[in-house]
């Protein structure tokens, strides 16, 4: 089976914005993908475009059974139809995954903690990518 974990993010929301993806079967990680968006996004969008992203990338993988991990809570009901989509934007991008689910044979999508291990590998993809952009993010003391 493979799995994706996905995460995206903009630092000010509206603010630049990035994903960070993983594909792995099992433990094993296959691939793992960055990408800068551009400076005026939102973290809902951002997170839109780490899944289509993990879409894309995972059909190389398999056409099969596919799992895709988020922590946004938000996609995960609407992709699941628990919650409407209710922004335009978001209306398109929503409309984007149920065209790219057509590639595979079956799909589950799974909210999960940040804090959860291949999450966590993810959120540290697209934090690398604003660095690298030279968009710092403020560090706070614990």
């Amino acid at each position: 089976m493979i799995y994706t974990n996905s995460d995206g993010g903009a630092r000010g929301n509206p603010g630049p914005g990035a994903i960070g993806l993983i594909v792995r079967r099992d433990g094993e990680i296959l691939t793992k993908y960055s990408e800068f968006l551009g400076e005026n996004v939102t973290n809902n969008i951002a997170e839109y475009y780490g899944l289509i992203r993990a879409l894309e990338i995972a059909s190389k993988f398999t056409k099969d059974e596919i799992t895709c991990i988020l922590d946004s809570e938000l996609i995960v009901k609407q992709l699941l139809g628990e919650y409407k989509v209710r922004h335009p934007r978001l209306m398109e991008l929503f409309l984007k995954v149920q065209q790219l689910q057509e590639n595979f044979k079956k799909i589950r999508y799974l909210h999960v903690s940040r804090w959860n291990k291949f999450q966590r590998i993810a959120d540290e993809l697209l934090n690398e990518e604003l660095d690298n952009k030279g968009y710092r993010k403020y560090k706070y003391k614990r």
